[in-house]
């Protein structure tokens, strides 16, 4: 079977993909369109990118996705506040008729990315419409899902990827004559990248993308517990309800390959001394005397013949690789397929976190997941913790695990390049 995708034969229904009123900034009311976005709520890194965010504009986007407060009840009720404030100001506005939305995303090396934009209806697990690969923290779907309730709103659109069939009648042959036309919006990133933004509302064109998707399902590429948010507020609205849908980017990796990066680890409270002396005997454990892009090149090598990690704050790098079969054999489940029992996510969960460091991979005071590299290093230098750099899985492990119903240990990957968040928005009200 493809990345997400096989026949309505053999589920039960397909994608149902609606269009909605975007929500919009006006670029007259706002510095920048550059300046009011941000990267998803959870790849910011707080508080350095969450402040220098802020500072960008005074109607940046994060002050949605991560508004700051004392308590968790007052930063979503600012968050509220300050969404109705910027709708009675006119800084964001809706469009005038319901559409789907097709977005762009290149960057300076060639990479070109295309996907649409819509409200998809939600699903359970069971529908095999919509396949998560990864497990979600409790406490997460529980601060997204009050921020949802707070704003009445679906403030970022997660990231979905389903295989198309490469036909002129398929979803893409109207996403890429639409890219022929003036976008909506066009923009670029302080990160180097450019983005697009175009509205389809043409019922033709609308029934064929509905009609298309509906032989189709997904892979949750970016956004687990956004989707696991959406499954919580349809359980709590009586259908039929504007929480029956919501707000998804989906791309079709046929066309539009996705890359995959690893997401990494920063563990609070552990020197480095000290992690590494309870591997003793468990882990070989080397130093390396090189900087980070070489010692990402011994973690690739050494991940190809097994599990391997990097450690590091304490201004060098340690591979951690090899790990005793025996230790491997007592502390992960067998009850898996043999592709997540050797899973580098699998033995850092199972074995280093729960048996060797016994660090609770729900505790946010004890673990951060960080997706960029070198932030992770620095923060532990400065903070005296240690960092875990991963390999990332390749995509086709992801795709295989996702088929069997088998969900990766959290953070597991990270599926990009992501949308940017601030560019469209769905508000349940309209």
């Amino acid at each position: 079977m493809n990345t997400a995708g096989h026949s309505e034969a053999t589920a039960r229904r397909g994608l149902e993909l609606t269009p909605f009123r975007g929500l919009r900034y006006d670029p007259a009311r706002v510095g920048s369109l550059a300046a009011v976005t941000s990267p998803p709520y959870d790849v910011v890194v707080r508080p350095d990118g969450l402040h220098h965010l802020q500072s960008n504009d005074p109607h940046n986007i994060v002050r949605l996705i991560l508004p700051q407060a004392t308590t968790p009840a007052a930063r979503n009720e600012q968050a509220a506040t300050t969404l109705r404030r910027w709708l009675a100001e006119g800084v964001l506005a809706a469009d005038p008729e319901p559409g789907l939305y097709v977005y762009e995303q290149r960057d300076g090396a060639g990479m070109l990315q295309r996907g649409i934009i819509g409200a998809l209806r939600v699903s359970d697990p069971a529908d095999q419409v919509v396949l998560p690969h990864e497990d979600v923290m409790p406490h997460v779907v529980a601060d997204r899902a009050a921020l949802m309730r707070a704003t009445s709103a679906n403030l970022e659109p997660l990231l979905l990827t389903y295989r198309g069939n490469g036909t002129a009648a398929d979803t893409t042959a109207v996403v890429e004559r639409t890219a022929e036309q003036e976008p909506l919006l066009s923009t670029t990133t302080e990160d180097g990248y450019s983005h697009r933004l175009w509205s389809i509302t043409d019922p033709a064109d609308l029934a064929r993308i509905q009609s298309d998707l509906a032989r189709h399902q997904a892979l949750i590429a970016d956004g687990h517990h956004r989707w696991a948010t959406y499954r919580r507020l349809r359980a709590e609205n009586p259908s039929p309800s504007p929480w029956d849908y919501g707000l998804v980017l989906l791309v079709d990796t046929a066309r539009y390959p996705l890359r995959v990066r690893a997401i990494h680890r920063l563990l609070h409270g552990l020197p480095v001394a000290d992690a590494l002396a309870a591997l003793d005997g468990r882990f070989r454990v080397r130093r390396l005397g090189s900087p980070l892009p070489e010692a990402l090149e011994v973690l690739a090598d050494a991940a190809c013949a097994g599990n391997a990690f990097l450690l590091a704050g304490d201004g060098a790098f340690h591979l951690v690789d090899r790990p005793d079969p025996d230790l491997l054999t007592r502390t992960i489940p067998a009850d898996r397929p043999a592709a997540w029992r050797t899973l580098d996510a699998t033995v850092l969960h199972a074995t280093l976190l729960a048996h060797v460091w016994h660090i609770p991979e729900d505790d946010p005071t004890r673990i951060a997941y960080i997706h960029d590299t070198a932030a992770t290093v620095r923060k532990a230098e400065r903070d005296g913790g240690t960092a875990v750099l991963m390999h990332p899985v390749r995509e086709e492990v992801v795709r295989d695990l996702a088929r069997q119903g088998v969900t990766m240990p959290r953070k597991s990957t990270s599926f990009g390049p992501k949308p940017a968040s601030g560019l469209v928005l769905r508000a349940l009200e309209l």
